[in-house]
């Protein structure tokens, strides 16, 4: 599953195509038939968390040197994708792996990586990412939670809100000021396990879609690390923090083009079925032009997607706005397709009997997390006139 030098973003690979099919047979198989429940219920799913792991979809990501499948930015795309395309919480599994990880990846040291990507590899433990506070959401520099340095240890006081898989998780990337003086660069970051003294998780969030995946606060209460847990030097947690948004905004993406082909799909199939005036309403040139639409977006938004996930295999300059640009334009594209495939399907569509309906709520939350619309529009535009 690794990158070819040659590749063409227009033709994938056999090998990714093989990757698409393998994910597709077990999402249907394991994952579609639990959606709807998983959705009723907000719990989180770990049966297919279950089956994520004994297929090795969970954390493909994970370079072979620390036990993973060392796919590249591509693959990872598919596996979010192929797993969006029937339940959205769970490719938040994969998704938010990659996300916790990233910052280790891009910046921590070899030791730190020994210690905790295996885990992650073999499905012993899953990673969350805690950037956000209540106050410093698209403002991220301006939180408050802080790390202090105590001998051998560093002790965290503070809060993150909505994080991701919180309470699921064994291990949280945290973004916390070591020097206030410093603005932006006096922000770190470290690793903390579950188990660390000082650390607790709050009750979920009530909310629109992905329910599944819990999101929830955590807390820091004088919570002492060991010092060797912190990711890079002193200081360069923000630049980390960026860095990992250029490659995991893609995921987002990702999750946003499987949501749009699932209400595609799941659209398709009820056009053909439904009647009206004595046949399908498939026929009518009205519901056509709509549907053809919704195809022409995804496709766009897919192409580009994997286009910016080669760019950011290749390491070639330029992936902060192609990411930024890629996010913003499929999370706009999926919320589009599910709104008007609940549209097509009428009056059954605003019902829980298909679909859709979930579809459309998960399909908001990728315009907002990952950088609201409007932050990516800023980024995209501050770096093309700089």
């Amino acid at each position: 599953m690794a990158l070819n030098p040659d590749f063409d973003s227009y033709r994938l690979s056999d090998e990714h195509t093989m990757l698409r099919e393998a994910v597709r047979a077990l999402a249907e198989d394991k994952i579609a038939p639990r959606a709807a429940e998983v959705d009723r219920t907000a719990e989180f799913p770990h049966d297919v968390l279950a089956a994520l792991v004994r297929a090795g979809f969970h954390a493909v990501h994970i370079p072979e040197e620390y036990g993973g499948a060392g796919a590249d930015s591509l693959a990872t795309a598919i596996v979010i994708e192929e797993v969006a395309r029937v339940c959205a919480a769970s490719s938040l599994i994969p998704a938010v792996n990659k996300l916790g990880t990233m910052p280790l990846l891009l910046s921590a040291s070899e030791d730190l990586k020994k210690q905790v990507l295996p885990q992650v590899a073999s499905g012993e433990a899953m990673f969350s990412y805690a950037l956000s506070e209540r106050e410093a959401g698209s403002d991220a520099a301006a939180m408050r939670t802080r790390a202090v340095a105590d001998g051998g240890h560093w002790v965290l006081n503070g809060t993150k809100a909505w994080i991701s898989n919180a309470g699921v998780s064994t291990y949280y990337t945290v973004m916390a000021v070591t020097d206030p003086s410093q603005g932006a660069r006096g922000i770190s970051a470290f690793v903390v396990h579950k188990d660390d003294p000082g650390f607790s998780v709050g009750g979920h969030e009530r909310k629109l879609g992905i329910k599944g995946s819990p999101t929830c606060e955590i807390h820091f209460e004088n919570c002492a690390i060991p010092g060797d847990r912190i990711i890079g030097e002193p200081g360069t947690g923000f630049k980390t923090a960026l860095a990992t948004l250029d490659h995991t905004r893609l995921t987002i993406g990702a999750q946003a083009v499987g949501i749009a082909q699932g209400a595609i799909d799941a659209s398709i199939g009820y056009m053909k079925q439904r009647q009206q005036f004595g046949r399908p309403i498939a026929d009518f040139q009205g519901l056509q032009f709509m549907l053809a639409d919704m195809v022409m977006q995804t496709e766009a938004a897919r192409q580009l997607i994997y286009a910016a996930a080669a760019k950011a295999e290749r390491g070639e300059p330029g992936l902060t706005w192609y990411s930024a640009s890629a996010k913003a334009f499929a999370s706009d594209v999926a919320m589009k397709v599910t709104t008007d495939a609940v549209q097509l399907f009428g009056g059954a569509g605003y019902t829980e009997d298909f679909p859709v309906e979930r579809m459309m709520r998960d399909a908001k939350i990728t315009q907002i997390y990952e950088g609201t619309n409007q932050i990516n529009r800023m980024v995209i535009a501050r770096q093309i006139l700089k």
